[in-house]
């Protein structure tokens, strides 16, 4: 599958990462076809061809995958009630793998999430085998877990599960830049500042799933050296290390407020990223970037309801 001829599928194309993800193909000269449910949502790039419609429809699906090479799904509805991320997530996100694997296509990359791993105080680092979150620590976990697990049962598709921490950059609906903050000026800004803080900005996570679905990166027999194929293969895509004071300190300075500093027990491990880096990925924005430009956003207009 060369860069210059994919054809890749693109749900959410109009999210944070969903677009970050479209711009990265568009730069390795795929062809997208961007799939959203209100029209006129996606990406206006050269390359980018809008489809509106529910990737959970059979049938629509089946239209949007045909003659595809790859699919990339970032569709997750976080903070509506679990019935709702189940049925879009564990439930609608299989129907358009089905689709794939049936059209032929040759991966899929889903974005996940490194929230599924269990990082609680005097835990290690954590690598892809780390012990996973069991059933009931919340909406959110449960249901990603629900829709890695119901992924990996979609037998003869190449699958890679994209999992992130944090995912920082600018944009209205970004939660880390702009509603988190909001719920920090509204009170919520209690935390040990020793905590970890993982994250990674979302131009080297869409680099990296924009690699991977264009066929950058090969199949391999071995998970540490590529996406297996016909398996579903978990690869954690994290940035450099850093505290929630870090995170915090600057969200909290650029809103001209003083953060709740706790001593609570906590997590101070790091999220491994040895199996995206020797599948050739490396993260080029660094934190002080990526907190510069979180500061400069807040103190350009600051979160407000």
């Amino acid at each position: 599958m060369a860069d210059s001829s994919s054809v890749v599928v693109v749900t959410g194309a109009n999210g944070l990462v969903g677009a970050a993800v479209c711009r990265a193909l568009v730069a390795r000269s795929a062809q997208v076809r961007a799939v959203v449910r209100r029209a006129g949502s996606a990406p206006a790039l050269d390359g980018v061809t809008e489809h509106v419609g529910d990737f959970a429809d059979e049938v629509f699906a089946g239209e949007v995958t045909r003659g595809a090479d790859a699919v990339v799904t970032t569709v997750h509805p976080m903070g509506s009630s679990r019935d709702e991320q189940h049925r879009v997530g564990a439930q609608g996100t299989p129907v358009l793998a089905r689709a794939a694997r049936d059209a032929g296509v040759a991966r899929l990359v889903h974005v996940s999430t490194a929230g599924v791993y269990d990082r609680s105080a005097g835990l290690g680092d954590v690598a892809e085998d780390g012990a996973l979150l069991p059933d009931g620590s919340g909406a959110y976990p449960d249901t990603k877990n629900a829709t890695d697990a119901a992924l990996a049962q979609v037998d003869g598709l190449t699958t890679v599960l994209v999992r992130p921490p944090a995912i920082i950059g600018a944009g209205e609906t970004s939660v880390w830049n702009t509603l988190r903050p909001r719920a920090v000026l509204g009170g919520q800004r209690r935390a040990n500042p020793e905590q970890t803080w993982s994250w990674v900005h979302v131009d080297d996570l869409a680099a990296f799933i924009a690699d991977v679905a264009t066929g950058a990166v090969a199949t391999a027999d071995d998970p540490e050296q590529g996406p297996v194929a016909g398996r579903a293969t978990p690869v954690i895509v994290a940035g450099e290390s850093a505290t929630w004071r870090d995170y915090l300190g600057t969200v909290t300075d650029a809103l001209g407020i003083a953060p709740e500093w706790t001593d609570e027990p906590v997590w101070i491990g790091q999220l491994r990223t040895d199996r995206a880096r020797r599948w050739g990925w490396a993260p080029r924005v660094g934190l002080a970037d990526a907190l510069t430009e979180l500061r400069q956003g807040l103190s350009a207009s600051g979160p407000v309801d």
